[in-house]
């Protein structure tokens, strides 16, 4: 399919490509791991929290 492609489709194509595994890849950095299980441990905490106690965020919330 690639051989019926202009030369700067191709191009644009590989480009599209690798951005679309650069994103792929910033997730899987150094540290991110925290960043995922500090979310995770807050959304546990939430979800114990009894309802009463729960605080609303948002434009509801005044």
């Amino acid at each position: 399919m690639t051989d019926e492609l202009d030369p700067r489709e191709t191009e644009r194509l590989r480009r599209r490509d690798r951005e679309a595994e650069a994103q792929q890849r910033d997730l899987m950095r150094p540290g991110m791991g925290k960043v995922f299980k500090q979310i995770q441990d807050a959304q546990a905490r939430a979800a114990k929290e009894p309802a009463a106690r729960r605080r609303r965020r948002g434009p509801a919330a005044r």
